[in-house]
């Protein structure tokens, strides 16, 4: 495969982009004690951070939102509602209730509970008892959940991700990464609006013990209403979490870190200068042209490229020369080339983070070029392409 990178866009050039540089991009803008760490845009999902984001890790606790996924996709769809009801087995009160010594919400054996509190038993306290109580009333065995759990993930775009169980306990096989947990979360959050609101809930009282959010986020007063927290001994602290502010929401996944004081530090830290530090801009109207692909054998050179809508990107607002930006494409374009025709991605940097990639099309229509014409560019190819 070829790939091209398209002349300079004089349109970028206002906003201080460099174009087209082949060499490194620059070094992070941010830096964390997380070992792997990702961030995102919600509106936008343009990415802001990225840190060995695609390193697989164990998701420990961190799991349990894609055990909610599955929930509320069930709960959306209409298969189940929020007042059915599940048991609770032996195997559940004893591999994540009070005997487990984890975290749980303290389920009585055998007992009946309702599908909307075991969501806050999941989604306040983390619990595992409810976890494995919404697994067997779902697909009979944990097991069977957990395989419903990984075609899910593959349904919604998660590649790497895969899990053994519904709580995150440790298990051979089961591994996730950041960026994916922070896609799920982002997932989470535009899917099930009415339900993602119980990742806000600041306590749950069960069998009449009351526990805290275990999200440090929630406390600080930063305008977190969510998500999750995770610890493995192989992964260190984790954790996902989402930030409101100004009509601005980013989302961040973090993992390998020290303690619970470091993971809510840098969280804090990471999320505040997602909303601090990027200026929203558009830098393409609706069908304005963005730049120009060469086209091979045409009547044209070259073909203009526009996007479906207008292009809008996060600019750094004290590091703009962070930023780089390039027309990248599989060519030359062979004619005919017909309007609207899918002929490659304008890919906007930040530092050394793949931030955003926009889809381009061909703004107009070329033709096929004249019998010389079409020797022309044959032999330009010719005496190029070994280049590329």
């Amino acid at each position: 495969m070829k790939f091209r990178f398209a002349a300079p866009l004089a349109g970028l050039l206002g906003f201080g982009l460099l174009l087209l540089s082949l060499a490194p991009a620059a070094a992070q803008l941010f830096e964390t004690k997380a070992a792997q760490a990702f961030m995102i845009d919600a509106e936008t999902g343009t990415v802001l951070f990225s840190k060995d984001a695609d390193r697989p890790i164990q998701p420990a606790s961190l799991a349990k939102l894609m055990t909610m996924e599955v929930v509320f996709n069930a709960i959306k769809s209409r298969r189940v509602t929020l007042n059915d009801t599940y048991v609770v087995s032996e195997n559940a009160w004893r591999t994540g209730g009070a005997p487990s010594g984890t975290s749980t919400m303290f389920a009585q054996l055998k007992s009946t509970i309702r599908l909307e509190d075991l969501i806050q038993g999941v989604t306040v306290q983390a619990a595992n008892d409810g976890c494995i109580i919404i697994a067997e009333g779902f697909a009979g065995s944990e097991a069977n959940f957990a395989t419903g759990m990984t075609e899910r993930a593959r349904q919604i775009g998660l590649k790497k991700s895969t899990f053994v169980n519904a709580t995150g306990l440790p298990a051979d096989g089961q591994q996730t990464t950041v960026r994916e947990l922070a896609l799920l979360a982002l997932h989470i959050w535009r899917e099930y609006p009415d339900l993602y609101r119980y990742y806000g809930q600041k306590d749950f009282t069960w069998n009449k013990i009351t526990q805290r959010n275990r999200n440090p986020l929630l406390a600080m007063d930063i305008g977190a209403d969510g998500l999750a927290i995770g610890r493995s001994d192989a992964s260190g602290f984790g954790i996902v979490g989402s930030v409101s502010q100004g009509g601005r929401r980013v989302i961040a996944a973090m993992s390998g870190l020290a303690s619970d004081r470091e993971r809510a530090e840098e969280a804090r830290k990471l999320l505040d200068w997602g909303l601090r530090s990027f200026e929203k801009t558009e830098i393409f109207a609706k069908d304005e042209v963005v730049g120009e692909a060469q086209v091979f054998g045409g009547a044209k050179s070259g073909v203009a490229l526009k996007a479906k809508a207008p292009v809008v990107i996060f600019l750094p607002i004290a590091n703009r020369d962070k930023l780089t930006a390039r027309i990248v494409y599989e060519g030359p374009v062979a004619a005919p080339v017909e309007e609207g025709q899918p002929v490659g991605a304008l890919r906007v940097w930040i530092g050394d983070t793949l931030s955003q990639e926009t889809p381009l099309f061909a703004a107009e229509t070329v033709g096929v070029g004249s019998l010389p014409q079409r020797a022309l560019d044959a032999a330009k190819e010719l005496a190029v392409g070994w280049l590329r």
